[in-house]
């Protein structure tokens, strides 16, 4: 096997690694399928805002197409998955719990934490033993805040406690579905006795089995393409990597066009040719990395949810479109739910993609997205270059 790669075949290697080289199941979507999908992706990260739905829904759809909506749910309620830090706050397969054992049993250097303990000793010992006698609770069950509420950081002590309570694994978190609170319960009532009582491994067997997963997700990638995905240092994991490259459980590799050597999974696929098409959260796993974004795709993207208006290049909520192994256009999208419709507030095309391109099959897996999240038009608004051939197509 070379060690060089061209560009296009990293490209190709990264979306088979992700599930996006592979048609979408034809027939009745269930949990196997989600288990694929994890096995494939290793986590879906978790985001609050719903303008089109919450975010942690669409990468299942962009690989599985229409499926139930209670697929995370119903697998968490069975103790397939759990919520952690991870790449942010994330849905994680269970199997892998114990490869976080080592950081929820580090030291947590949160301030807000550490003032809270010196002004209130007992305190997180307190809202265990409720969380023991009472879970599952919420935060805002505990109303201890004094004074107004401030900023969106300003947690009163309750919350400041569960969340340090989470990060070192003794309560466990999950979503409650009306208004997306996280709830807490003690680790024991929500992680499976089997999972809690496997060996921990050491923070470097952990942090090396991290890597390799990471590769596994990637296809491809570089020392921080890998190290971002479950959120390790670069420093402690170089010497991690030369060790895996020496262990022949990633081969190093140069990629045309990039600077940093590259990293491949000896299991990776090597398609010749990618026929996907998925409209991309902006926290799927494909492209949370912005740099690697750029890199393997050529398309620069930032999310544009806290700019304030005026200052939008694209919109409030953008998703990239992938077609064929490119991705080649990007839309602002809103659920207007009480209309029943599927808004295309803004549509744009990459340079050089041509409109009879990307309109035809944008339209379709716009048409597939409002079928499933059971709204009844689709609307493209005159905003983008794409705009008025899109708008033609419905």
């Amino acid at each position: 096997m070379s060690n060089t790669l061209t560009a296009a075949e990293a490209r190709r290697i990264a979306l088979a690694a992700q599930g996006l080289a592979d048609p979408r199941p034809t027939g009745r979507v269930d949990r196997r399928h989600l288990r694929k999908v994890l096995d494939q992706i290793g986590l879906i990260q978790i985001d609050a805002v719903n303008v089109l739905v919450r975010s942690q829904e669409l990468p299942l759809f962009a690989r599985l197409g229409p499926h139930p909506r209670s697929l995370i749910s119903d697998a968490t309620a069975d103790g397939e998955l759990f919520e952690y830090w991870v790449h942010e706050a994330s849905h994680v397969p269970t199997e892998h719990y114990h490869l976080h054992r080592w950081r929820m049993s580090g030291e947590h250097g949160w301030g807000t934490y550490a003032r809270l303990k010196e002004r209130r000793p007992e305190f997180v010992d307190e809202v265990l033993d409720r969380v023991r006698a009472a879970g599952p609770v919420s935060a805002g069950e505990f109303n201890s805040r004094v004074g107004p509420k401030g900023t969106w950081w300003d947690w009163d002590d309750a919350k400041i406690a569960l969340e340090h309570l989470f990060f070192t694994g003794r309560v466990a978190g999950r979503r409650r579905p009306n208004d997306f609170a996280r709830l807490y319960d003690i680790s024991e009532r929500w992680i499976p006795d089997e999972v809690l009582n496997r060996e921990i491994p050491t923070e470097y067997a952990a942090r090396k089995e991290l890597l390799v997963l990471a590769a596994k997700h990637h296809g491809v990638g570089t020392l921080g393409d890998l190290t971002d995905y479950h959120r390790q240092k670069n420093a402690p994991c170089k010497p991690l990597v030369a060790e895996l490259v020496d262990e022949g459980r990633l081969v190093e590799v140069a990629v045309q066009g990039w600077k940093q050597p590259a990293y491949l999974h000896p299991q990776a696929r090597r398609p010749r040719n990618v026929n996907g098409r998925a409209l991309l959260s902006p926290f799927d796993s494909l492209v949370f990395n912005r740099e690697r974004t750029e890199r393997v795709f050529g398309f620069h993207y930032r999310i544009e949810i806290y700019v304030p208006q005026p200052q939008r290049v694209y919109g409030y909520y953008v998703l990239p479109f992938l077609l064929g192994d490119e991705l080649v256009g990007r839309v602002d999208l809103k659920a207007d739910r009480h209309n029943s419709a599927l808004l295309v507030q803004g549509s744009y095309a990459e340079p050089g993609v041509p409109d009879e391109v990307i309109v035809p099959e944008l339209a379709e897996e716009l048409q597939l997205l409002a079928t499933w999240l059971t709204l009844d038009t689709v609307v493209v608004k005159p905003r983008g270059d794409l705009a008025r051939a899109l708008a033609s197509a419905f």
